[in-house]
């Protein structure tokens, strides 16, 4: 801490040392009208890390197709999911109460400040990166809250985050906790969240699917590990759920463009299992910090329909930890380990 004691005379206030603890979600709109939804898909989507096209064609797809008539459609779709207490999306309101609970579980180190913020949308890492060093924080640690890495959501996190350092003259350091794809607590927190979900339902699921979002599957090709980590969730929920590989699947959802993205896709395979027969179906989604657009619309809405429309009867989506006793478990593991010679 600071002694101010020991400054010269006429030496401007200096803030105590703290240490930063900023947690980031991918994003949401500020609304679900026309221009809100196309400012949040315009920055989204413009990301290199989000969409490797050729930059000159990829600006007139994406300004003089995509942009006229996909903020129309996702706002009405926000809209089936919309909190309307807060007038805000429930991953903002979910995302907000998790570093909420995170700096009261922290509060016994004065020296620590918890904040939140949005890849895209608001609000901004810049913005409170920058109230993080206003408040006196000259160590930050940035939590992606992805527990699978990939270079299309927590590389683009860092990416802004460095973005925003880069214009700091006094620039606090900077950790970045690795995802935690295989770490023992998020694992164990999966699985009973997901036997507590089960053994609340009225049927037993035939099958169970654990969908995570895809990417182009040429991003596998260039690199990127998040199938090989998806794959060693998948593979350790099923040791510890005792399922095989016919019980339990892996999918990915939410594909996006002509390109082919990593497969089985989620919703074909939901309408391939009613056709073959299967009645009772259960989704998790272990690749999702806090339920959003694409677990509460994608998953137990429109899949939900797909599974149904092709013969199939019970249908369940298992929600994300959330800010949940299991899912702030899983976020203090991941904080207490990277804050370790800090704190």
């Amino acid at each position: 801490m600071t002694d101010a004691s020991h400054l010269p005379p006429g030496h401007p206030a200096i803030a105590p040392r703290r240490i930063g603890v900023l947690i980031v979600n991918l994003g949401t709109p500020d609304a679900t009208d026309y221009w809100s939804m196309r400012r949040y898909l315009k920055e989204f989507l413009s990301d290199r890390r989000v969409i490797e096209e050729n930059p000159v064609k990829w600006w007139l797809i994406l300004n003089l197709i995509i942009l006229t008539v996909r903020p129309g459609r996702k706002g009405r779709d926000y809209e089936k999911i919309w909190n309307r207490e807060r007038n805000e999306s429930f991953l903002k309101t979910i995302t907000r109460s998790q570093a909420e609970k995170l700096s009261a579980a922290l509060a016994a180190d004065p020296r620590i400040r918890v904040d939140w913020a949005m890849r895209y949308g608001n609000p901004s890492i810049a913005s409170r990166l920058e109230t993080l060093q206003a408040a006196g924080c000259d160590r930050v640690l940035l939590v992606p809250l992805y527990p699978q890495y990939a270079a299309a959501t927590s590389a683009t996190v860092c990416d802004k985050a460095f973005e925003a350092l880069a214009r700091m003259r006094w620039q606090p350091a900077l950790r970045v906790a690795p995802a935690w794809f295989d770490r023992s607590a998020y694992i164990e927190a999966i699985a009973s969240s997901l036997e507590e979900g089960l053994a609340k339902l009225s049927f037993k699921p035939d099958t169970i699917i654990a969908s995570f979002h895809g990417m182009p599957e040429d991003y596998l090709r260039k690199g990127d590990p998040y199938h090989c980590q998806c794959a060693a969730t998948t593979r350790l929920l099923r040791e510890r759920l005792k399922l095989d590989d016919e019980q339990f699947l892996m999918t990915f959802q939410s594909r996006f463009g002509t390109a082919e993205w990593l497969k089985p896709y989620t919703d074909a395979t939901v309408k391939s299992l009613a056709e073959r027969g299967v009645k009772n179906l259960a989704i998790i989604t272990p690749g999702f910090a806090a339920d959003c657009l694409e677990t509460l619309e994608e998953i137990a809405m429109e899949n939900a329909e797909i599974f149904r429309h092709a013969g199939g009867e019970n249908f369940a989506h298992i929600p994300c930890l959330n800010d949940s006793d299991r899912g702030m478990a899983v976020i203090r593991d991941v904080v207490a380990r990277e804050l370790m010679g800090w704190v």
